[in-house]
C-alpha cells in the first residue's frame, strides 16, 4: 500500500520556529518530524511513500534522498503552484490506481496501529475513512458526526455555526479507495475537507475510525512544546493500541456532572466541581477516560436516543471548554422493570450492559485494547463498584460506605489519590 504525505505547507502559524526550514523538517527532540513520521510507518511495512513538497522542499529532498537510508522507498510530487490539503491527489491519479492508500499531513507527531485503522477501513467498504480522535481544543477543530457504525452524517469546520457537538476531531491520517480519484479531473487548489471528504458525507461514504492513541499536530509554538514533553514522559508510545492500554471508567451522573435525578435534557447538565480538571489530569498522562452510565430513561420512554446524543454533545462542549475530553460515552439503554407510559418494549430486557454487570467495561476493553486489570471504575455508586469488581478493574467510590479500594470526596480526589500512589 503506499501512503502519500502531503509536505508542502509553510507553516504561518509556527513561523518563529521555522523561518528556514519546511515545517515537517522542524526537528522534534533532534529529529525532523517527517522523519519520525516516517519511522511509524516503516515500523508497521508502510515502505511505499509519495511525498508531496513545495515550500522550501530541497531540504526533504536532501535529508531523505530515495529513503533508503531510512528503510523505505521515497518518491517526489513537486507543487509548482501551491494546491492546498488535497489538489496534488490530481498529479498523482495513475500513479495511485488499483488500491487503497494512506493519506497523511506532513506536520503530524503520532503513533498508531495503522492496522486496526486499515481493518476498520477495509470492514467498512466505504470511499474513504478518516482517523478521529477527541482533543483538547475542538473549539477550533473540524468534528465528524457519525452514526453507531462508524459512517459519517455530518463534517462540521469550526468556522461554522454548530452549537454542542461530539469532540471527535479530523486528525489528519486518511484511508483512501482508488475510486475516490476520479473526481480530480483537473489539477487545482482543493480543500480536503471542504471539496472532497463533504462531498463523501452526503453519499454516505466516508467513515471515522476513532482512536485514543498519540496524534498531534505541529500547528503552533505551544503543541509543538507539548509534543516534546510527550516524548521524554513516554506518553507517546504508551497510547499506541499496539499495546494494551491503562483505562480510567468513569461513571456519568453524581461523578462527571451533577446529579438531578432522571436527566431528560441538555440544559440540565452541569459538570461537578473538578471533573474536568479530573480528566484533564487523565488525558495529560494519556489514559483512555471512558464513561460507562445506565440510561433507563431511553426504555422507559423520557428520552429518546437522539434526545441522549444531545446530552453527550452538551457533556463535551463543556469538558472542552475545559481543555479536557472522554474517549467514549457508553450507555445502557435498558430497564427490567415494565408498566411505564410511554416504554420502549424492546429496550425493557434484562441485558449484560446495565451495571452491575460489566458489559459495557467489557465492549471499551475490546474496542480499546484495555488491559482491566490495570484500569478503575470510579463511581457513586454499588452497581459502579459491582460493574468494576466484574470485570476485574480496581475500584474507587465517590463518598464513603462502599465497597471500593479508595475513597474520595469527589472525582478530582479520587484521581489525586490515584495518580499520588502510581510507581
Amino acid at each position: 500500500m503506499k501512503t502519500v504525505i502531503m509536505a508542502g505547507g509553510k507553516g504561518t502559524r509556527i513561523a518563529s520556529l521555522c523561518r528556514e526550514l519546511p515545517k515537517p523538517m522542524l526537528p522534534l527532540s533532534g529529529v525532523p518530524v517527517l522523519e519520525r513520521e516516517i519511522a511509524v510507518l516503516r515500523r508497521q511495512g508502510f515502505t511505499d511513500i509519495i511525498l508531496v513538497v513545495g515550500h522550501l522542499g530541497d531540504a526533504i529532498r536532501t535529508h531523505f534522498g530515495d529513503g533508503t537510508s531510512f528503510g523505505v522507498q521515497i518518491s517526489y510530487v513537486v507543487e509548482q503552484t501551491p494546491l492546498g490539503t488535497a489538489g496534488a491527489l490530481a498529479l498523482l491519479r495513475e500513479t495511485l490506481a488499483g488500491e487503497d492508500f494512506l493519506l497523511l499531513c506532513g506536520d503530524l507527531f503520532f503513533d498508531v496501529d495503522l492496522g486496526r485503522f486499515l481493518a476498520f477501513h477495509r470492514a467498512r467498504g466505504g470511499l474513504a475513512t478518516v482517523l478521529t480522535h477527541p482533543n483538547d481544543h475542538p473549539h477550533d477543530s473540524t468534528v465528524i458526526r457519525t452514526e453507531e457504525d462508524g459512517r459519517a452524517i455530518a463534517l462540521l469546520p469550526p468556522d461554522e455555526a454548530r452549537g454542542d457537538v461530539p469532540n471527535r476531531v479530523n486528525a489528519g491520517l486518511h484511508l483512501f479507495s482508488p475510486r475516490v480519484l476520479e473526481r480530480f479531473t483537473e489539477v487545482k487548489k482543493t480543500d480536503l475537507d471542504r471539496e472532497v471528504l463533504r462531498p463523501l458525507v452526503s453519499e454516505g461514504q466516508l467513515f471515522a475510525y476513532d482512536s485514543p492513541e498519540y496524534v498531534k499536530d505541529m500547528g503552533t509554538p505551544a503543541r509543538f512544546a507539548e509534543a516534546e514533553e510527550d516524548i521524554r514522559s513516554g506518553r507517546v508510545a504508551r497510547q499506541s493500541l499496539l499495546l494494551p492500554q491503562r483505562a480510567f471508567f468513569l461513571d456519568r451522573d453524581g461523578t462527571v456532572n451533577q446529579y438531578v435525578g432522571f436527566l431528560r435534557h441538555p440544559d440540565e447538565l452541569e459538570l461537578c466541581s473538578g471533573a474536568a480538571e479530573a480528566i484533564r489530569m487523565l488525558n495529560r498522562r494519556g489514559y483512555p477516560v471512558v464513561i460507562v452510565t445506565n440510561q433507563p430513561v431511553v426504555a422507559r420512554g423520557e428520552v429518546t436516543e437522539e434526545g441522549l446524543r444531545r446530552i453527550h454533545d452538551r457533556l463535551e462542549t463543556l469538558l472542552g471548554r475545559e481543555g479536557a475530553f472522554v474517549n467514549g460515552i457508553l450507555y445502557c439503554p435498558h430497564h427490567p422493570d415494565k408498566g411505564f407510559a410511554g416504554e420502549v418494549p424492546h429496550l425493557k430486557i434484562a441485558c449484560d450492559c446495565r451495571k452491575p454487570k460489566p458489559g459495557l467495561l467489557l465492549q471499551a476493553a475490546e474496542r480499546l485494547h484495555i488491559e482491566l486489570a490495570a484500569s478503575w471504575m470510579i463511581g457513586d455508586d454499588d452497581r459502579d463498584m459491582a460493574a468494576g469488581r466484574a470485570a476485574g478493574c480496581h475500584t474507587a467510590a465517590i463518598g464513603v460506605g462502599l465497597d471500593a479500594e479508595l475513597c474520595g470526596g469527589d472525582l478530582l480526589d479520587c484521581v489525586r489519590q490515584i495518580l499520588e500512589n502510581e510507581v
